[in-house]
């Protein structure tokens, strides 16, 4: 064999190996291809799967879809309504400003939440854009009557919270901005009054409630310094993690919809179906307890909150909780369970609708409050329902509570009965409010045989109401100072009732 002969074989030969490796590394590159392709589809499998949206409105061009994304084009949605009751606001005449500015505000919710429940998800109750616009409204519409309190209406026109809450010159746009998006409420509240914001962000919340809530000796002892909320953030947080562990390991144990259930309601005692249905809202509530709480412990967690002193002198941060646990569980009254419950919004509702409408502010604040949730047939069912369940209450406590009062053995007796009435009648008006839709429920009311609500009308219809208003009775007394006035009303003054 020659030498060229030879050249040619060694060649091919190392031609054949290159060969060989380079197979044998394709094949291992596809196997590991393979693999991560495995590990993906395993992962994809255990994720959520997309929603697939109708495009919204506001942007609804194939530029903007392609551009801006679901949560800046949701967020925008924040800064249309703020922008539109500004301008509203700056244009309007200050007589009719408040009112021009409440329509366009609680509208343009009522035009979201119309667009998200009957466009995007109906049926899917989940946390969306229009919950933060929820909060957003409340500030903005809170802001505009006190606005016009306090350009327009003399101080013996006003209640004494109203005076205080009163703002004596128009915002500008950074406050108004600041106002109703800062970080700390802009997901979940709570909601809270311009001022006490304002003197928050200018540094004299401390101040007054100094003055106002300690005495002589104690007064010196804390004006040096601010109050830290280090104790009762870690009581709120240890609240929280308590109030989302005992709702994991419930609501699924305890579903409201299984009250519903056709064997359930045929098989089932009406005193069980009670039981079960007190149970199931019990096991439902903590996660109120849970995003509420959380929401107050980051607002006192940035300084905001401080509501003077107690007896002991330790500091309060109450000034925008919104619920307090055990009243709200071992409350007697409908009344009692509403006050404790949401309390923000309870306040919302007094200070532009109960306090200000002229007819029927009852019907008018429950209304509101359907409108304002949402468009949910379940929130007009169970705020309606509240209506009669409100004006029975208020029938049976003026008129049968007095007989109680004669002896402490009288007082417990009334005490155990209306915390279980109030109790069956509070689960009983909020099971549409968790279905949401009609039909389940009327089903509902009606596997009951809609016994609550013939025994409200039966009630309102025999026994008298007696109605009790305080305008006349504070028109009278204009003269109070309006920061005390602020301390001994709303939230504030339910818990001083309830000491005394």
């Amino acid at each position: 064999m020659t030498s060229a002969q030879l050249v040619a074989k060694k060649q091919q030969q190392q031609r054949q190996q290159c060969f060989t490796t380079a197979a044998a590394e394709g094949r291992e590159v596809n196997r590991e291809e393979g693999e991560r392709k495995g590990f993906t589809d395993t992962i994809q499998a255990w994720l959520p799967k997309r929603q697939h949206h109708a495009p919204d409105p506001l942007c609804c061009s194939r530029s903007a879809k392609l551009s801006i994304s679901p949560s800046t084009r949701y967020s925008l949605h924040f800064l249309v309504q703020s922008g539109l009751s500004y301008s509203v606001m700056i244009f309007a005449s200050l007589e009719h400003m408040h009112k021009y500015c409440f329509i366009v505000t609680l509208g343009y919710l009522i035009l979201c939440q119309i667009t998200r429940v009957y466009v995007f998800d109906y049926g899917m109750y989940s946390a969306d854009f229009t919950g933060p616009m929820m909060v957003i409204t409340q500030k903005i519409t809170s802001m505009v009557f006190e606005i016009h309190d306090g350009l327009t209406k003399r101080e013996a026109q006003l209640t004494p919270s109203q005076k205080y809450l009163a703002i004596s010159r128009m915002p500008s746009l950074l406050e108004y901005l600041s106002y109703n998006c800062n970080f700390m409420g802009i997901l979940a509240g709570p909601t809270c009054s311009y001022n006490d914001y304002m003197a928050f962000i200018e540094g004299t919340c401390y101040q007054p409630r100094h003055q106002e809530n300690a005495n002589g000796k104690e007064n010196g002892k804390f004006k040096q310094s601010e109050p830290s909320p280090k104790n009762d953030v870690i009581s709120k947080l240890c609240t929280c993690a308590i109030s989302l562990g005992i709702y994991l390991s419930l609501y699924k144990l305890l579903p409201v919809d299984h009250s519903i259930d056709d064997d359930f309601v045929k098989s089932t005692p009406l005193y069980l179906q009670v039981i079960y249905l007190y149970l199931a809202m019990l096991a439902l509530r903590p996660k109120y307890y849970f995003i509420w709480t959380l929401a107050d412990a980051i607002n006192n967690a940035a300084g905001f909150g401080f509501n003077g002193y107690n007896k002991d002198g330790s500091p309060r941060w109450d000034l925008i909780s919104n619920l307090r646990i055990l009243d709200i569980e071992f409350a007697t009254s409908f009344k009692l369970f509403l006050d404790n419950w949401n309390i923000q919004t309870a306040l919302w509702l007094k200070r532009v609708c109960y306090e200000r409408c002229p007819i029927n502010p009852t019907a008018a604040t429950f209304l509101l409050s359907a409108m304002w949730h949402g468009v949910y047939p379940g929130y007009y069912l169970t705020f309606f329902t509240g209506i009669g369940m409100t004006m029975a209450a208020r029938a049976v406590r003026h008129n049968i509570r007095p007989y109680f009062l004669v002896s402490d053995s009288y007082r417990c007796i009334y005490d155990v009965i209306t915390w279980v009435c109030t109790q069956v009648a509070i689960s009983y008006t909020v099971v549409p409010f968790v279905l949401l839709t009609v039909g389940p429920s009327l089903k509902f009311y009606s596997s009951w045989y809609f016994c609550l609500h013939l025994l409200c009308l039966l009630v309102v219809l025999a026994l008298p109401v007696k109605r009790r208003r305080q305008a006349k009775e504070l028109q009278d007394n204009p003269q109070k100072d309006n920061q005390a006035d602020h301390n001994c009303t709303d939230n504030n003054c339910n818990q001083k009732d309830k000491a005394t």
